[in-house]
Protein backbone atom coordinates (compact mmCIF):
# COMPACT_ATOMS: atom_id res chain seq x y z
CA UNK A 1 0.00 0.00 0.00
CA UNK A 2 0.99 3.64 -0.29
CA UNK A 3 2.39 5.58 2.60
CA UNK A 4 -1.07 6.98 3.37
CA UNK A 5 -2.27 3.56 4.46
CA UNK A 6 -0.95 0.74 6.61
CA UNK A 7 1.58 -1.61 5.06
CA UNK A 8 0.34 -5.01 3.92
CA UNK A 9 2.67 -7.99 4.32
CA UNK A 10 3.16 -9.87 1.07
CA UNK A 11 1.23 -12.83 2.49
CA UNK A 12 -1.91 -10.74 3.09
CA UNK A 13 -4.64 -10.16 0.54
CA UNK A 14 -6.67 -7.12 -0.40
CA UNK A 15 -10.41 -7.53 -0.72
CA UNK A 16 -11.92 -6.81 -4.11
CA UNK A 17 -15.06 -5.54 -2.40
CA UNK A 18 -17.17 -8.07 -4.33
CA UNK A 19 -18.86 -10.75 -2.24
CA UNK A 20 -17.68 -14.20 -3.31
CA UNK A 21 -14.91 -12.99 -5.63
CA UNK A 22 -12.37 -12.99 -2.81
CA UNK A 23 -13.17 -16.66 -2.26
CA UNK A 24 -12.52 -17.39 -5.94
CA UNK A 25 -9.16 -15.63 -5.50
CA UNK A 26 -8.34 -17.57 -2.32
CA UNK A 27 -8.59 -14.49 -0.14
CA UNK A 28 -8.41 -11.55 -2.53
CA UNK A 29 -5.79 -9.72 -4.60
CA UNK A 30 -2.13 -9.68 -3.73
CA UNK A 31 -0.91 -6.26 -2.50
CA UNK A 32 1.19 -4.27 -4.97
CA UNK A 33 0.01 -6.35 -7.89
CA UNK A 34 -1.64 -5.51 -11.21
CA UNK A 35 -4.90 -7.21 -12.23
CA UNK A 36 -6.53 -7.05 -15.64
CA UNK A 37 -10.32 -7.29 -15.82
CA UNK A 38 -11.38 -8.32 -19.34
CA UNK A 39 -14.84 -8.28 -20.83
CA UNK A 40 -17.17 -6.96 -23.47
CA UNK A 41 -18.92 -3.60 -23.02
CA UNK A 42 -21.58 -3.84 -20.32
CA UNK A 43 -20.12 -6.95 -18.69
CA UNK A 44 -19.41 -5.20 -15.38
CA UNK A 45 -15.71 -4.26 -15.53
CA UNK A 46 -16.20 -0.68 -14.34
CA UNK A 47 -18.55 -1.76 -11.56
CA UNK A 48 -15.93 -4.21 -10.31
CA UNK A 49 -13.41 -1.37 -10.30
CA UNK A 50 -15.80 0.78 -8.26
CA UNK A 51 -16.24 -1.98 -5.71
CA UNK A 52 -12.46 -2.28 -5.49
CA UNK A 53 -12.04 1.44 -4.81
CA UNK A 54 -14.98 1.61 -2.38
CA UNK A 55 -13.54 -1.22 -0.29
CA UNK A 56 -10.31 0.78 -0.10
CA UNK A 57 -12.20 3.86 1.10
CA UNK A 58 -13.86 1.73 3.77
CA UNK A 59 -10.41 0.55 4.90
CA UNK A 60 -9.08 4.11 5.11
CA UNK A 61 -7.00 3.84 1.96
CA UNK A 62 -6.42 6.38 -0.79
CA UNK A 63 -7.75 5.70 -4.27
CA UNK A 64 -7.12 7.01 -7.78
CA UNK A 65 -9.40 6.48 -10.76
CA UNK A 66 -7.61 7.05 -14.09
CA UNK A 67 -10.56 7.60 -16.39
CA UNK A 68 -10.11 7.04 -20.11
CA UNK A 69 -13.73 6.22 -20.85
CA UNK A 70 -17.01 7.59 -19.52
CA UNK A 71 -17.22 11.11 -17.99
CA UNK A 72 -16.18 11.24 -14.35
CA UNK A 73 -19.57 12.56 -13.24
CA UNK A 74 -21.23 9.52 -14.82
CA UNK A 75 -18.82 7.18 -13.03
CA UNK A 76 -19.52 8.81 -9.66
CA UNK A 77 -23.27 8.67 -10.29
CA UNK A 78 -22.95 4.97 -11.10
CA UNK A 79 -21.16 4.35 -7.81
CA UNK A 80 -23.86 6.19 -5.86
CA UNK A 81 -26.57 4.18 -7.61
CA UNK A 82 -25.01 1.01 -6.21
CA UNK A 83 -24.46 2.51 -2.75
CA UNK A 84 -20.68 2.59 -3.16
CA UNK A 85 -18.80 5.39 -1.40
CA UNK A 86 -16.00 6.65 -3.65
CA UNK A 87 -16.30 10.34 -2.74
CA UNK A 88 -12.72 10.51 -1.39
CA UNK A 89 -11.32 8.88 -4.55
CA UNK A 90 -9.33 11.19 -6.81
CA UNK A 91 -10.17 11.20 -10.53
CA UNK A 92 -7.68 11.80 -13.31
CA UNK A 93 -9.77 12.19 -16.46
CA UNK A 94 -7.80 11.45 -19.59
CA UNK A 95 -10.67 10.42 -21.83
CA UNK A 96 -11.11 12.07 -25.25
CA UNK A 97 -14.00 14.04 -23.74
CA UNK A 98 -11.91 15.21 -20.81
CA UNK A 99 -10.61 18.73 -20.45
CA UNK A 100 -7.08 17.63 -21.34
CA UNK A 101 -8.39 16.86 -24.83
CA UNK A 102 -10.40 20.06 -25.13
CA UNK A 103 -7.22 22.12 -25.59
CA UNK A 104 -5.31 22.53 -28.80
CA UNK A 105 -2.47 20.43 -27.35
CA UNK A 106 -2.14 16.95 -28.81
CA UNK A 107 -1.25 14.32 -26.28
CA UNK A 108 0.98 11.34 -26.92
CA UNK A 109 0.79 8.22 -24.79
CA UNK A 110 4.51 8.10 -24.07
CA UNK A 111 7.32 10.58 -24.22
CA UNK A 112 10.39 9.54 -26.18
CA UNK A 113 13.37 10.99 -27.96
CA UNK A 114 11.30 11.16 -31.15
CA UNK A 115 8.18 12.69 -29.60
CA UNK A 116 7.89 16.11 -28.07
CA UNK A 117 4.97 17.40 -26.12
CA UNK A 118 2.95 16.32 -23.09
CA UNK A 119 2.59 12.63 -22.16
CA UNK A 120 -0.39 10.92 -20.56
CA UNK A 121 1.92 8.65 -18.60
CA UNK A 122 3.64 11.74 -17.23
CA UNK A 123 0.22 13.00 -16.13
CA UNK A 124 -0.42 9.74 -14.31
CA UNK A 125 3.02 9.79 -12.67
CA UNK A 126 2.53 13.33 -11.41
CA UNK A 127 -0.89 12.48 -9.98
CA UNK A 128 0.41 9.36 -8.25
CA UNK A 129 3.33 11.24 -6.71
CA UNK A 130 0.93 13.94 -5.53
CA UNK A 131 -1.68 11.77 -3.79
CA UNK A 132 0.26 8.53 -3.10
CA UNK A 133 -2.69 6.19 -3.79
CA UNK A 134 -3.07 2.73 -2.27
CA UNK A 135 -5.43 1.57 -5.03
CA UNK A 136 -5.45 2.61 -8.67
CA UNK A 137 -8.03 1.79 -11.34
CA UNK A 138 -7.19 2.44 -15.01
CA UNK A 139 -10.43 2.20 -17.00
CA UNK A 140 -10.11 1.15 -19.78
CA UNK A 141 -6.39 0.61 -20.28
CA UNK A 142 -6.97 -0.45 -23.88
CA UNK A 143 -7.73 3.20 -24.77
CA UNK A 144 -3.97 3.77 -24.63
CA UNK A 145 -3.73 1.86 -27.90
CA UNK A 146 -5.31 4.69 -29.81
CA UNK A 147 -2.34 6.89 -28.94
CA UNK A 148 0.46 4.72 -30.30
CA UNK A 149 1.12 2.51 -33.28
CA UNK A 150 4.33 1.06 -31.91
CA UNK A 151 3.55 -2.28 -30.20
CA UNK A 152 7.01 -2.57 -28.69
CA UNK A 153 6.82 0.91 -27.20
CA UNK A 154 3.31 0.22 -25.91
CA UNK A 155 4.43 -2.93 -24.14
CA UNK A 156 7.63 -1.42 -22.75
CA UNK A 157 6.04 1.71 -21.39
CA UNK A 158 2.96 -0.02 -19.95
CA UNK A 159 5.31 -2.35 -18.08
CA UNK A 160 7.26 0.67 -16.88
CA UNK A 161 4.04 2.33 -15.71
CA UNK A 162 2.91 -0.76 -13.83
CA UNK A 163 6.32 -1.17 -12.21
CA UNK A 164 6.19 2.48 -11.15
CA UNK A 165 2.71 2.16 -9.63
CA UNK A 166 3.59 -1.00 -7.73
CA UNK A 167 6.89 0.50 -6.55
CA UNK A 168 4.89 3.41 -5.16
CA UNK A 169 2.90 0.88 -3.12
CA UNK A 170 -0.26 0.83 -5.22
CA UNK A 171 -2.41 -2.17 -6.07
CA UNK A 172 -3.60 -1.70 -9.63
CA UNK A 173 -6.73 -2.82 -11.46
CA UNK A 174 -6.91 -2.26 -15.22
CA UNK A 175 -9.89 -2.93 -17.46
CA UNK A 176 -9.80 -4.14 -21.04
CA UNK A 177 -12.48 -4.05 -23.73
CA UNK A 178 -11.80 -7.64 -24.81
CA UNK A 179 -12.58 -7.89 -28.53
CA UNK A 180 -11.04 -9.33 -31.67
CA UNK A 181 -10.69 -5.83 -33.05
CA UNK A 182 -8.61 -4.80 -30.03
CA UNK A 183 -6.50 -7.69 -28.70
CA UNK A 184 -5.05 -7.33 -25.23
CA UNK A 185 -2.51 -10.16 -25.25
CA UNK A 186 0.29 -7.80 -24.19
CA UNK A 187 -1.69 -6.59 -21.19
CA UNK A 188 -2.47 -10.17 -20.14
CA UNK A 189 1.22 -10.99 -20.29
CA UNK A 190 2.29 -7.95 -18.25
CA UNK A 191 -0.14 -8.18 -15.32
CA UNK A 192 -0.10 -10.49 -12.31
CA UNK A 193 -3.73 -11.65 -12.55
CA UNK A 194 -6.41 -11.82 -15.24
CA UNK A 195 -10.14 -11.89 -14.52
CA UNK A 196 -12.54 -12.58 -17.38
CA UNK A 197 -16.12 -11.36 -17.04
CA UNK A 198 -18.67 -12.50 -19.58
CA UNK A 199 -22.42 -12.46 -20.18
CA UNK A 200 -23.94 -15.66 -21.55
CA UNK A 201 -27.44 -16.73 -22.48
CA UNK A 202 -28.56 -17.42 -18.92
CA UNK A 203 -26.04 -15.76 -16.60
CA UNK A 204 -22.95 -13.62 -16.18
CA UNK A 205 -19.71 -15.36 -15.21
CA UNK A 206 -16.23 -14.58 -13.97
CA UNK A 207 -13.20 -16.80 -14.38
CA UNK A 208 -9.52 -16.48 -13.48
CA UNK A 209 -7.12 -17.33 -16.30
CA UNK A 210 -3.99 -16.11 -14.52
CA UNK A 211 -3.03 -15.54 -10.91
CA UNK A 212 0.70 -15.19 -10.49
CA UNK A 213 2.17 -16.38 -7.20
CA UNK A 214 -0.92 -18.16 -5.93
CA UNK A 215 -3.67 -20.58 -6.86
CA UNK A 216 -7.21 -19.47 -7.71
CA UNK A 217 -10.44 -21.35 -8.16
CA UNK A 218 -10.84 -22.71 -11.67
CA UNK A 219 -13.97 -22.75 -13.80
CA UNK A 220 -16.81 -20.36 -14.53
CA UNK A 221 -18.36 -18.73 -11.45
CA UNK A 222 -21.72 -16.97 -11.47
CA UNK A 223 -21.58 -13.18 -11.36
CA UNK A 224 -24.65 -11.01 -10.82
CA UNK A 225 -25.24 -7.26 -10.91
CA UNK A 226 -28.26 -6.05 -8.97
CA UNK A 227 -29.37 -2.76 -7.44
CA UNK A 228 -27.07 -3.57 -4.52
CA UNK A 229 -24.01 -3.98 -6.73
CA UNK A 230 -21.96 -6.93 -7.87
CA UNK A 231 -21.88 -10.39 -6.29
CA UNK A 232 -20.11 -13.61 -7.19
CA UNK A 233 -21.21 -17.12 -6.32
CA UNK A 234 -18.26 -19.52 -6.66
CA UNK A 235 -18.85 -22.89 -8.23
CA UNK A 236 -19.02 -25.57 -5.56
CA UNK A 237 -15.72 -27.34 -4.96
CA UNK A 238 -16.47 -30.30 -2.66
CA UNK A 239 -12.83 -30.95 -1.83
CA UNK A 240 -12.29 -27.55 -0.20
CA UNK A 241 -14.48 -28.30 2.82
CA UNK A 242 -14.14 -31.24 5.16
CA UNK A 243 -15.45 -31.84 8.68
CA UNK A 244 -14.65 -34.94 10.66
CA UNK A 245 -17.40 -36.09 12.97
CA UNK A 246 -19.00 -39.18 14.47
CA UNK A 247 -21.26 -41.38 12.38
CA UNK A 248 -24.55 -42.20 14.04
CA UNK A 249 -27.92 -43.48 12.84
CA UNK A 250 -30.88 -41.35 11.81
CA UNK A 251 -34.08 -43.22 12.60
CA UNK A 252 -37.26 -42.82 10.58
CA UNK A 253 -39.41 -43.27 13.68
CA UNK A 254 -41.07 -46.26 11.99
CA UNK A 255 -39.65 -49.56 13.36
CA UNK A 256 -40.39 -51.58 10.22
CA UNK A 257 -38.71 -49.02 7.97
CA UNK A 258 -35.71 -48.89 10.28
CA UNK A 259 -35.49 -52.70 10.08
CA UNK A 260 -35.13 -52.40 6.31
CA UNK A 261 -32.21 -50.04 6.91
CA UNK A 262 -30.57 -51.99 9.76
CA UNK A 263 -31.56 -49.31 12.24
CA UNK A 264 -31.87 -46.24 10.01
CA UNK A 265 -29.80 -44.04 7.73
CA UNK A 266 -26.14 -43.48 8.52
CA UNK A 267 -25.54 -39.80 9.23
CA UNK A 268 -23.08 -38.02 6.98
CA UNK A 269 -24.17 -40.05 3.95
CA UNK A 270 -26.42 -39.37 0.97
CA UNK A 271 -29.62 -41.35 0.40
CA UNK A 272 -31.61 -41.41 -2.82
CA UNK A 273 -35.37 -42.04 -2.58
CA UNK A 274 -36.27 -43.24 -6.07
CA UNK A 275 -39.64 -44.04 -7.59
CA UNK A 276 -42.48 -42.83 -9.83
CA UNK A 277 -44.82 -39.95 -9.08
CA UNK A 278 -47.24 -40.35 -6.18
CA UNK A 279 -45.44 -43.31 -4.63
CA UNK A 280 -44.39 -41.50 -1.44
CA UNK A 281 -40.80 -40.36 -2.01
CA UNK A 282 -41.24 -36.89 -0.51
CA UNK A 283 -43.39 -38.17 2.34
CA UNK A 284 -40.78 -40.78 3.26
CA UNK A 285 -38.02 -38.16 3.18
CA UNK A 286 -40.19 -35.88 5.36
CA UNK A 287 -40.50 -38.70 7.88
CA UNK A 288 -36.71 -38.68 8.33
CA UNK A 289 -36.64 -34.88 8.46
CA UNK A 290 -39.27 -34.93 11.19
CA UNK A 291 -37.24 -37.33 13.30
CA UNK A 292 -34.07 -35.27 12.84
CA UNK A 293 -35.87 -32.01 13.69
CA UNK A 294 -37.52 -33.61 16.72
CA UNK A 295 -34.04 -34.52 17.95
CA UNK A 296 -32.95 -30.88 17.60
CA UNK A 297 -30.94 -31.43 14.43
CA UNK A 298 -31.44 -28.43 12.18
CA UNK A 299 -32.86 -29.65 8.88
CA UNK A 300 -33.54 -27.92 5.55
CA UNK A 301 -35.77 -29.04 2.67
CA UNK A 302 -35.33 -27.50 -0.77
CA UNK A 303 -38.54 -28.14 -2.66
CA UNK A 304 -38.29 -28.13 -6.45
CA UNK A 305 -41.43 -30.15 -7.05
CA UNK A 306 -44.27 -28.33 -5.24
CA UNK A 307 -45.03 -25.10 -3.46
CA UNK A 308 -44.73 -24.76 0.29
CA UNK A 309 -48.47 -24.50 0.91
CA UNK A 310 -49.13 -27.79 -0.85
CA UNK A 311 -46.26 -29.43 0.99
CA UNK A 312 -47.57 -28.28 4.37
CA UNK A 313 -51.11 -29.44 3.59
CA UNK A 314 -49.92 -32.82 2.44
CA UNK A 315 -47.67 -33.28 5.46
CA UNK A 316 -50.50 -32.38 7.83
CA UNK A 317 -52.78 -34.88 6.05
CA UNK A 318 -50.37 -37.71 6.86
CA UNK A 319 -49.64 -36.61 10.44
CA UNK A 320 -46.17 -35.15 9.84
CA UNK A 321 -46.08 -31.82 11.76
CA UNK A 322 -43.95 -29.84 9.30
CA UNK A 323 -45.57 -26.48 10.17
CA UNK A 324 -44.89 -27.00 13.86
CA UNK A 325 -41.24 -27.88 13.20
CA UNK A 326 -40.84 -24.79 11.02
CA UNK A 327 -42.28 -22.61 13.77
CA UNK A 328 -39.94 -24.24 16.26
CA UNK A 329 -36.98 -23.39 14.04
CA UNK A 330 -35.59 -26.89 13.64
CA UNK A 331 -36.89 -27.32 10.08
CA UNK A 332 -36.70 -24.90 7.19
CA UNK A 333 -38.54 -25.34 3.90
CA UNK A 334 -37.44 -23.29 0.91
CA UNK A 335 -39.55 -23.35 -2.23
CA UNK A 336 -37.52 -23.10 -5.43
CA UNK A 337 -38.30 -23.19 -9.11
CA UNK A 338 -39.62 -19.71 -9.92
CA UNK A 339 -36.62 -17.51 -9.13
CA UNK A 340 -34.40 -18.44 -12.06
CA UNK A 341 -31.50 -19.17 -9.74
CA UNK A 342 -28.19 -20.35 -11.11
CA UNK A 343 -26.82 -23.58 -9.73
CA UNK A 344 -23.97 -21.60 -8.10
CA UNK A 345 -26.47 -19.41 -6.23
CA UNK A 346 -28.27 -22.53 -5.05
CA UNK A 347 -25.12 -24.26 -3.82
CA UNK A 348 -24.18 -21.02 -2.05
CA UNK A 349 -27.47 -21.23 -0.14
CA UNK A 350 -26.73 -24.82 0.79
CA UNK A 351 -23.25 -23.84 2.01
CA UNK A 352 -24.70 -21.01 4.09
CA UNK A 353 -27.09 -23.42 5.82
CA UNK A 354 -24.31 -25.90 6.52
CA UNK A 355 -21.35 -23.66 7.33
CA UNK A 356 -23.06 -20.70 9.02
CA UNK A 357 -26.33 -22.12 10.40
CA UNK A 358 -25.17 -25.62 11.36
CA UNK A 359 -27.70 -27.60 9.34
CA UNK A 360 -27.24 -31.35 9.90
CA UNK A 361 -29.74 -32.70 7.35
CA UNK A 362 -30.25 -31.33 3.82
CA UNK A 363 -33.06 -32.64 1.59
CA UNK A 364 -33.44 -31.91 -2.14
CA UNK A 365 -36.86 -32.67 -3.60
CA UNK A 366 -36.40 -33.71 -6.45
CA UNK A 367 -33.86 -34.27 -9.23
CA UNK A 368 -36.15 -33.41 -12.16
CA UNK A 369 -37.05 -30.04 -10.67
CA UNK A 370 -33.40 -29.42 -9.82
CA UNK A 371 -32.49 -29.89 -13.48
CA UNK A 372 -35.39 -27.86 -14.88
CA UNK A 373 -35.48 -24.98 -12.40
CA UNK A 374 -31.83 -23.98 -12.15
CA UNK A 375 -29.63 -22.47 -14.86
CA UNK A 376 -25.92 -22.14 -15.54
CA UNK A 377 -24.96 -25.80 -15.35
CA UNK A 378 -22.04 -25.57 -17.84
CA UNK A 379 -22.60 -29.15 -18.92
CA UNK A 380 -24.51 -32.06 -17.43
CA UNK A 381 -26.77 -30.86 -14.58
CA UNK A 382 -26.39 -34.09 -12.66
CA UNK A 383 -22.64 -33.52 -12.34
CA UNK A 384 -23.47 -30.56 -10.11
CA UNK A 385 -25.81 -32.73 -8.04
CA UNK A 386 -22.99 -35.24 -7.61
CA UNK A 387 -20.78 -32.39 -6.37
CA UNK A 388 -23.47 -31.38 -3.87
CA UNK A 389 -23.65 -34.95 -2.60
CA UNK A 390 -19.88 -35.10 -2.17
CA UNK A 391 -19.89 -31.75 -0.38
CA UNK A 392 -22.53 -32.95 2.09
CA UNK A 393 -20.47 -36.06 2.84
CA UNK A 394 -17.33 -34.00 3.39
CA UNK A 395 -19.29 -31.69 5.70
CA UNK A 396 -20.63 -34.71 7.66
CA UNK A 397 -24.18 -33.66 6.74
CA UNK A 398 -26.91 -36.18 5.97
CA UNK A 399 -28.30 -35.74 2.47
CA UNK A 400 -31.75 -36.85 1.31
CA UNK A 401 -32.55 -36.62 -2.41
CA UNK A 402 -35.78 -37.64 -4.10
CA UNK A 403 -35.59 -38.89 -7.67
CA UNK A 404 -38.52 -39.48 -9.99
CA UNK A 405 -38.66 -42.27 -12.54
CA UNK A 406 -41.43 -41.88 -15.07
CA UNK A 407 -42.36 -45.50 -15.65
CA UNK A 408 -45.07 -46.28 -13.10
CA UNK A 409 -45.06 -50.05 -13.56
CA UNK A 410 -43.04 -52.46 -15.67
CA UNK A 411 -39.31 -53.18 -15.67
CA UNK A 412 -37.52 -51.75 -12.67
CA UNK A 413 -35.15 -48.78 -13.08
CA UNK A 414 -33.44 -47.12 -10.12
CA UNK A 415 -32.84 -43.80 -11.92
CA UNK A 416 -33.21 -42.41 -15.42
CA UNK A 417 -30.30 -39.94 -15.20
CA UNK A 418 -27.68 -42.57 -14.30
CA UNK A 419 -27.01 -40.91 -10.93
CA UNK A 420 -27.14 -43.93 -8.64
CA UNK A 421 -23.41 -43.51 -8.02
CA UNK A 422 -24.01 -40.23 -6.18
CA UNK A 423 -25.81 -42.02 -3.33
CA UNK A 424 -24.46 -44.12 -0.49
CA UNK A 425 -27.91 -45.64 -0.05
CA UNK A 426 -30.83 -46.08 -2.44
CA UNK A 427 -34.36 -46.59 -1.14
CA UNK A 428 -36.69 -47.69 -3.90
CA UNK A 429 -40.45 -47.15 -3.90
CA UNK A 430 -42.71 -48.79 -6.49
CA UNK A 431 -46.32 -49.01 -7.56
CA UNK A 432 -47.41 -52.63 -8.07
CA UNK A 433 -50.69 -53.99 -9.32
CA UNK A 434 -52.00 -57.02 -7.43
CA UNK A 435 -55.49 -58.49 -7.84
CA UNK A 436 -56.73 -55.32 -9.55
CA UNK A 437 -55.49 -53.00 -6.81
CA UNK A 438 -52.59 -50.54 -7.06
CA UNK A 439 -50.28 -50.86 -4.05
CA UNK A 440 -46.97 -49.36 -2.96
CA UNK A 441 -43.83 -51.24 -1.93
CA UNK A 442 -40.57 -50.02 -0.42
CA UNK A 443 -37.15 -51.61 -0.27
CA UNK A 444 -33.43 -50.91 -0.13
CA UNK A 445 -31.32 -51.36 -3.24
CA UNK A 446 -27.95 -50.57 -1.66
CA UNK A 447 -26.28 -49.29 1.51
CA UNK A 448 -22.56 -48.71 1.40
CA UNK A 449 -22.16 -48.21 5.12
CA UNK A 450 -24.00 -51.21 6.57
CA UNK A 451 -26.04 -54.30 5.86
CA UNK A 452 -29.71 -53.96 5.00
CA UNK A 453 -32.77 -56.14 4.70
CA UNK A 454 -32.86 -57.46 1.09
CA UNK A 455 -36.65 -57.75 0.98
CA UNK A 456 -39.55 -55.53 0.00
CA UNK A 457 -42.35 -54.41 2.28
CA UNK A 458 -45.71 -52.89 1.55
CA UNK A 459 -45.95 -49.15 2.15
CA UNK A 460 -49.19 -47.39 3.07
CA UNK A 461 -49.63 -43.65 3.51
CA UNK A 462 -52.57 -42.93 5.78
CA UNK A 463 -53.97 -40.06 7.80
CA UNK A 464 -52.09 -41.47 10.77
CA UNK A 465 -48.78 -41.46 8.92
CA UNK A 466 -46.62 -43.95 7.09
CA UNK A 467 -47.23 -47.63 7.69
CA UNK A 468 -44.67 -50.21 6.59
CA UNK A 469 -45.79 -53.82 6.63
CA UNK A 470 -44.03 -57.14 7.06
CA UNK A 471 -41.66 -58.43 4.36
CA UNK A 472 -43.46 -59.60 1.22
CA UNK A 473 -42.03 -63.11 1.03
CA UNK A 474 -44.96 -64.74 -0.82
CA UNK A 475 -44.80 -62.66 -4.00
CA UNK A 476 -42.43 -62.72 -6.93
CA UNK A 477 -41.96 -60.32 -9.83
CA UNK A 478 -42.70 -57.25 -7.68
CA UNK A 479 -40.12 -55.10 -9.44
CA UNK A 480 -41.80 -55.79 -12.80
CA UNK A 481 -44.92 -54.09 -11.49
CA UNK A 482 -47.10 -57.21 -11.93
CA UNK A 483 -46.39 -59.53 -8.97
CA UNK A 484 -47.55 -63.13 -8.77
CA UNK A 485 -47.99 -65.59 -5.94
CA UNK A 486 -45.07 -67.91 -5.44
CA UNK A 487 -46.49 -71.35 -6.20
CA UNK A 488 -44.23 -72.94 -3.64
CA UNK A 489 -45.93 -71.06 -0.84
CA UNK A 490 -49.51 -71.06 -2.17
Amino acid sequence: MGTNGSEHPASERLTTGVGGLDEVLNGGLRPRSATLVRGAPGSGKTILGLHFLASGVEAGETGLYVNLGEPSAYIRDTARAFGLDIDPVEFLTLSPSGEEFQTETTYDLFSSAEVEGPSLVDEIREEVEAIDPDRVVVDPATEFRYLTTDEHQFRTQILSLLDFLKAEGATVLLTSQAAQSMPDDELQFLVDAVLNVAEGADRRTVSVSKFRGSAARTGQHTLAITEEGMSVWPRLDPGRFRVDGPRTTLSSGIPELDQLLSGGLTTGTVTLFSGPTGVGKTTTALQFLQEAADRGQRSVLYSFEENTRTLLDRAEAVNIPVAELIERGTLRVEELGTEGLTVDEFTSRVRTEVEERDAEVIAIDGTTGFEQSLVGFDGAPMEHLVDIGQYLRNANVTGLITNEVHQITGSFQATEQRISHLADSIVILRHVEYKGKLRKVIGVLKMRTSDYEPRLRELEITEKGLHVGEPLTDLRGILTGTPEWDDATD
